[in-house]
């Protein structure tokens, strides 16, 4: 049975190599190992990459440099890329999403309003393109987490016309 908080892209795989992608370091972290003869130590960054048209994606990376752990991340950041729905320049409607004890909310917003977010909401809706949102994280302040939560929560976003479409379409089956 699969887990149905677990992050995951759209079934649909999106070419990378088309498009041409901006990337943003939300989050670097440095790990101390302790040995024998000091301290080792290890880097880990999140990126997200989009293309400012409505595709997003994120990712961690692992590495003993930082400029390798960017790299790292920012490749498969570029192949986990998502479509995200919108209406003008907003969401099509208020999602709330959970990853770990992170959450976060997302709400459309009036034109002229701009991205009111924080930390890692804000590079992710920034980087898909999203130009007038409202969003909130509450719950953990983890980064990885945050940045996750809100890509599940914009994987899960709908087009309205497209569910209308598919609904009706589901009624004249039935009938």
């Amino acid at each position: 049975m699969s887990n149905p908080r677990r992050y995951v892209a759209t079934a649909k795989k999106i070419d990378p190599l088309e498009m041409e992608l901006a990337e943003k370091v939300v989050f670097i972290n440095r790990v101390a190992k302790v040995v024998k003869g000091g301290r080792r130590f290890h880097f880990t960054a999140v990126v997200v990459v989009g293309d400012g048209e409505g595709h997003v994606g994120a990712a961690i990376g692992k590495a003993k440099e930082v400029p390798e752990a960017i790299r790292k991340a920012t490749t498969i950041a570029r192949k986990n890329l998502i479509k995200v729905p919108m209406k003008g320049t907003t969401v099509p409607h208020e999602v709330w999403e959970r990853f770990g004890a992170a959450k976060v909310l997302i709400k459309p917003a009036p034109a002229g309003t701009g991205v009111i977010a924080g930390g890692g909401v804000r590079a992710v809706l920034q980087m898909a393109g999203i130009k007038d949102v409202v969003a909130k994280s509450l719950g953990s302040d983890n980064a990885v987490n945050v940045v996750k939560a809100t890509m599940l929560g914009l994987s899960r976003m709908r087009n309205v016309k497209k569910a209308v479409a598919g609904r009706r379409e589901l009624a004249t089956t039935e009938a």
